[in-house]
């Protein structure tokens, strides 16, 4: 008698491949887009902007862009340069962001700075704005212009508050929650919004999604912080407790210290004076564990992951508007 024929596990896709199958076509023209612009008569610039922007990133914020506009009517040229755009201030801040933190690890790979050095990390940083900013101007919109100004600003004023609290030793949930809305959920924000003001939708529908990348952009930070004591170095791209070696105040650190006895409470101390050595990650992580810190992060992900979600409620149904639900919750379960 012969064996059973084995079947191999289809693998289900996840919010994220739906919704890049879902504007497959539109991610495509992106793509271009985002190649074209990243061309340059300076050798060097185009090494470095490839370096980072085809390590592996998931265009997450480019395909919010293409949803939104589509969901909104259709994605024409104003909304691939758009796309485009908002995936160039994202690399534009990861490279100075590497630079300011002394990053080793960005997307699973030598980072940039490490490569060719801090001052060609910052400067190809400065030309990726600039290239964005071109973009901007292309899609024809004083509005979208102002919003993605707005937020380059924002963005800058998150990295600063950052660098100010972390060199103070400070950890406050008001400054946290104020860091992570400028650093990541402004952008997220700025993506959706923008589709959909690129598709000519009325108010209450832009500000849905705006509301909706808001929301989502909050549920991811948290989520990565909580992956940053709890997730591994392939998964991250990075090793893990990186924000605990720069001395970074994020909520899993917060809750931890919300709870802490007072043996671990002299511990955070010590730790957020930025006096501790690499052999204090493993008390961090245990005391982390003990306190019950990832569950709390994530069920703060997950209320903003919730919030995202019923920005929605009121936008017509279709498959764009139910990955973008799903992975709403995929942000927060892809650490649980």
């Amino acid at each position: 008698m012969n064996a059973p024929a084995i079947v191999p596990a289809v693998k289900t896709p996840n919010a994220m491949e739906i919704l890049s199958q879902l504007l497959e076509g539109e991610l495509a023209q992106t793509e271009v887009e985002i190649s074209s612009q990243m061309m340059s008569n300076v050798g060097l610039i185009p090494d470095v902007a490839h370096h980072l922007v085809d390590a592996g990133g998931k265009r997450l914020r480019p395909l919010l862009t293409l949803a939104a506009a589509k969901m909104c009517g259709a994605v024409g040229k104003p909304a691939i340069k758009l796309a485009a755009a908002v995936e160039f201030i994202h690399s534009a801040t990861l490279l100075h962001d590497d630079v300011v933190d002394g990053s080793n690890l960005r997307r699973g790979q030598k980072a940039a700075n490490l490569i060719w050095g801090d001052k060609a990390s910052v400067l190809v940083g400065d030309f990726l704005f600039a290239r964005a900013f071109r973009m901007m101007v292309a899609t024809n919109s004083l509005r979208i212009l102002e919003i993605l100004a707005r937020t380059s600003s924002v963005i800058a004023e998150g990295e600063v508050l950052q660098l100010a609290s972390t060199s103070a030793g400070t950890a406050k949930r008001e400054t946290y929650f104020e860091v992570i809305s400028s650093k990541t959920a402004a952008l997220f924000a700025a993506a959706t919004e923008c589709g959909a003001i690129c598709a000519s939708a009325d108010e209450d529908t832009i500000d849905a999604f705006r509301i909706y990348g808001q929301e989502l952009g909050m549920a991811f930070q948290l989520a990565d912080d909580a992956l940053d004591y709890g997730g591994i170095t392939q998964e991250l791209g990075k090793r893990v407790g990186d924000d605990f070696r720069e001395g970074k105040a994020t909520f899993p650190l917060i809750a931890a210290l919300e709870k802490a006895d007072d043996k671990q409470n002299e511990f955070w101390k010590k730790v957020l004076a930025r006096k501790h050595s690499d052999e204090d990650l493993y008390t961090a992580l245990t005391y982390i564990k003990q306190t019950g810190a990832i569950e709390a992060t994530l069920n703060e992900a997950q209320s903003r992951a919730d919030l995202a979600k019923a920005a929605l409620d009121n936008l017509a149904d279709s498959d764009i508007k139910q990955a973008l639900i799903s992975l709403a919750d995929m942000v927060v379960s892809r650490i649980r």
